[in-house]
């Protein structure tokens, strides 16, 4: 049956141990909290920004910026009343400089190299343009989260006029900005830099051509577009600016009071922090979290399409369980591939399970705490999901979840979905992880040396116990069969049985496993194996 669920913490209480707590979102928090340690000037709310780059589709290091700043601002709402919110930005005024990888049509976008994402036509057929396409999968992910945001679209905000003062400041300052910016460069790349990028009326292509400066409170420039002198303004949608130039305008345009991003940009968030200054603004608070890698060590890359896919994750792990694997230490590089998810489902569940008897100043450490916003929803997960992938491993690629609901009532009482619906979830990503992963993978060897004998004797020790023994009797009888079998260590008992009996190289604690797949069940196993 489910459990109930852990009461809330009293608000003050969690106020009070938010103060000192070593959680990251609380750490992060308080440098909010000493911004801003009155309030927000002019009583306005604590804005919060993530950003996304539209030119290939949302993967989880996109959705992982949203989750941790989440985490964040909830931290920031257990310590101060103060009014926050949070943005989605989406910087699709940008020009696309390469074609994904992963997409279709990639003729008709290698004909649209260098113009803005949200003017070039969608490669899916969906959506009025690539950008917009990218835009709804993020949102709707997103949504599916139940996330708390304001979408914004850079085209948007550059052709409605939202950031004209700031593009005008920007022009202003276009020789200090300068001066942040060219020493940074190589010599090739300062003869031809400009803060500004015209989008040409003759291709529609982002040019990246030198700039002078016509009229900054009128927002005009001039610049030499294919041989012909051009004075155009860059309102209305008619340039944008450098990325950490437009980045910093950004933070003063929409006043951006915490922004994190990826280890990889630590330079441009110097940079942009020093423009913004310029501009006459204080850059926002935020942190530097490393990078996601694919299964060889490399980054991951929302072109190449490496790593895992947010749709990937969930068809064999549970939400929570990517939420999990995000919260946790996130400035140590991590590597993100199908290997990880099952350790994280099962992680997860033993975070939640101990979150009950948790003094308060635990409670908000814990990983749970920051994922669900308070305490986890009232469930339990009665067989790991380690657990339940060696019994369908077991039972074979053909398995049904219908047949893994009967085998679990050997060994799980009430056994039936309604009443554990976590458990039933899992069934089906287990299967799905198995049928795709596991099963291809498994090869049961045939037993060697003092193994056959063991073997034989847990078999005949099996016969004697009813089919309804207790998990915990059955791994002390594997235990001593192991302690006087003649195997060096135990580990090469184990070991022994995991890769002939299920065909792996790690496995789970036989004696629940045999509980599990049931004592006859386990006994044919063993007679399988000795035939070999």
């Amino acid at each position: 049956m489910t459990d109930a669920s852990p009461p809330p913490i009293d608000a003050a209480a969690v106020r009070a141990g938010a103060h000192t707590s070593k959680a990251w979102p609380y750490e992060e928090a308080r440098k909010l909290l000493k911004r801003y340690p009155s309030g927000k000037p002019g009583g306005g709310p604590v804005l919060f920004e993530t950003g996304y780059g539209p030119s290939g589709l949302p993967h989880i290091g996109t959705f992982n910026e949203v989750l941790r700043t989440t985490m964040v601002r909830h931290a920031f709402e257990a310590l101060s009343d103060t009014p926050t919110r949070l943005i989605a930005f989406s910087d699709d005024m940008d020009g696309l400089r390469k074609v994904p990888d992963n997409v279709p049509n990639k003729d008709m976008l290698a004909a649209h190299l260098g113009c803005p994402l949200s003017r070039i036509p969608d490669p899916f057929g969906t959506h009025e343009s690539f950008a917009a396409h990218n835009n709804a999968r993020l949102c709707a992910f997103l949504d599916q989260f139940g996330f708390d945001y304001e979408f914004a679209s850079s085209s948007d905000y550059y052709a409605s006029g939202r950031f004209d003062d700031a593009l005008k400041a920007v022009l202003r300052h276009y020789q200090a900005i300068l001066d942040v910016m060219l020493p940074t460069l190589g010599a090739e790349r300062r003869a031809t830099y400009s803060p500004v990028l015209p989008v040409s009326p003759k291709t529609g292509i982002v040019l990246q051509v030198p700039v002078e400066v016509v009229d900054a409170d009128a927002g005009l420039i001039a610049f030499t577009d294919d041989g012909e002198r051009i004075t155009q303004s860059i309102l209305g949608g008619q340039a944008k600016l450098q990325w950490k130039v437009d980045w910093a305008m950004r933070w003063v345009a929409l006043g951006v009071d915490y922004e994190m991003a990826g280890k990889d940009l630590i330079d441009s968030v110097i940079q942009s922090g020093k423009i913004a200054r310029v501009l006459g603004a204080r850059p926002p608070e935020g942190f530097n979290y490393e990078m996601f890698l694919d299964e060889r060590g490399e980054k991951i890359s929302k072109s190449k399409g490496n790593g895992l896919s947010l749709e990937q994750w969930l068809r064999y792990g549970s939400d929570e369980s990517l939420a999990f694997y995000i919260y946790r230490e996130p400035k140590k590089a991590k590597s993100l591939h199908m290997g990880v998810i099952p350790r994280a489902v099962d992680e997860y569940w033993q975070f939640c399970a101990a979150y009950a008897d948790q003094p308060v100043e635990q409670r908000l450490g814990n990983p749970v705490h920051h994922i669900h916003n308070g305490p986890p929803p009232a469930d339990n997960l009665p067989v790991t999901f380690g657990l339940l992938l060696n019994l369908v491993g077991v039972m074979g690629a053909q398995a049904t979840r219908e047949q893994v609901w009967g085998y679990l009532g050997n060994y799980v009482a009430d056994a039936t979905p309604d009443a554990h619906p976590a458990l039933d979830t899992l069934i089906d990503k287990a299967l799905a992880y198995n049928r795709d992963f596991v099963a291809p993978t498994l090869v049961r060897r045939a037993p060697e040396g003092v193994e056959r004998a063991a073997l034989a004797a847990l078999d005949a020790e099996l016969a004697k116990l009813a089919p309804d023994t207790a998990a915990e009797d059955i791994q002390n009888i594997v235990y001593e069969i192991g302690k006087n079998g003649g195997f060096e260590t135990l580990r090469d008992w184990f070991k022994a049985l995991y890769e002939t009996l299920l065909g792996s190289a790690q496995g789970p604690r036989m004696g629940s496993f045999i509980a599990l797949y049931g004592i006859a069940n386990s006994r044919a196993l063993i007679t399988e194996a000795l035939a070999r």
